[in-house]
């Protein structure tokens, strides 16, 4: 565990070199970015640009500007809007909470409807019923959240004009957020379908499975007691790229539904050049997304204690 804990920090820290050094070396320099979509002829006045730039800190080299970063974010400051003037952790602390209830509610509904059908596929391997289960699997795999999102919503105001347009937030027991959630769901649901299906048909090869089922063992209690437990260890595994897939589709359920979340945050950052905003989401994005790999490392053995002897081994 601490190795574990040992080896994520720096590798944070590279993350936030990486993401500061993109910022730094990006599109253009963010205030003169700025000025230029002003009215008149404030974008050609060299010397407020730089004024504005010396006290935003923005005119030292890397190194130190990278320092004072990582400085601030040790003291819970990540500086503030380039152009609303705004404490940075202010507006994200306003928009986190929407973005984590979505995805929160995701990854419970991916458990609850996924990793089901991925047995009962497996258990009912190649035919009909597996090939439509897969299928479908498939089918919400190919298709994009930013393609879902606008289709789905076309598709309830042609179908049921009467039902009123599912936009805004009102929280995670609004009826408004089951379109978003369903379209933010599609893709871990496919992924997570697949690796069951997997792990249950290697499973069922096994001979503590046969033995139960040659003693005459109801099937549900198979599937239950002997066959599930193996099952989400690899299913667990996928929680890295199931939040990568979430962190991603958020940007675009989150601008389609109107949620004010730190996707429709970042889509506004990107719009208005806003460098400080941009780096702290895509931040705190890096470290859900490593957090996550961090906890697999933990869950792991504990869902497989052969984990633990083959570490032991070596």
């Amino acid at each position: 565990m601490l190795t574990r804990f040992a080896i994520w920090i720096p590798s944070v820290l590279i993350v936030m070199l990486a993401v500061y050094a993109l910022a730094f070396y990006g599109a253009g320099d963010p205030i003169k970015l700025i000025f230029l979509r002003a009215p008149g002829d404030v974008a050609y006045n060299p010397q407020r640009i730089e004024a504005i730039r010396e006290s935003a800190g923005l005119n030292k080299p890397f190194i130190e500007q990278f320092g004072l970063y990582i400085w601030n974010i040790l003291h819970g400051q990540f500086g503030n809007s380039l152009t609303s003037g705004r404490s940075v952790w202010a507006m994200v602390s306003a928009a986190a909470p929407v973005s984590f209830q979505l995805a929160l509610c995701s990854i419970i509904l991916t458990a609850v409807v996924a990793i089901p059908l991925g047995m009962i596929a497996a258990l009912n391997q190649n035919t009909r019923l597996d090939y439509t289960i897969l299928g479908s699997a498939l089918f919400l795999w190919a298709i994009p959240a930013y393609v879902a999102g606008p289709l789905l919503m076309v598709a309830l105001i042609v179908l049921l004009p009467m039902i009123k347009v599912p936009y805004g937030w009102g929280g995670v027991f609004d009826v408004r957020i089951l379109l978003p959630l369903m379209v933010l769901s599609f893709q871990p649901i496919a992924l997570i379908v697949r690796q069951t299906r997997a792990a249950v048909i290697e499973v069922l090869s096994e001979d503590f499975v046969r033995t139960a089922r040659a003693k005459g063992v109801p099937e549900i209690v198979v599937a239950l007691r002997h066959i599930l437990r193996p099952v989400l260890t690899p299913v667990v595994t996928q929680l890295g790229l199931i939040m990568i897939t979430i962190v991603n589709g958020a940007i675009f359920v989150e601008l389609v539904f109107g949620l004010p979340g730190l996707g429709r945050l970042t889509v506004q950052a990107l719009t208005n050049s806003d460098y400080p905003v941009i780096l702290a989401i895509t931040l705190i994005g890096s470290f859900l997304v490593m957090a996550s790999n961090l906890l697999v490392d933990v869950l792991y053995p504990l869902l497989d204690p052969r984990a633990n002897d083959a570490r032991r081994s070596r």
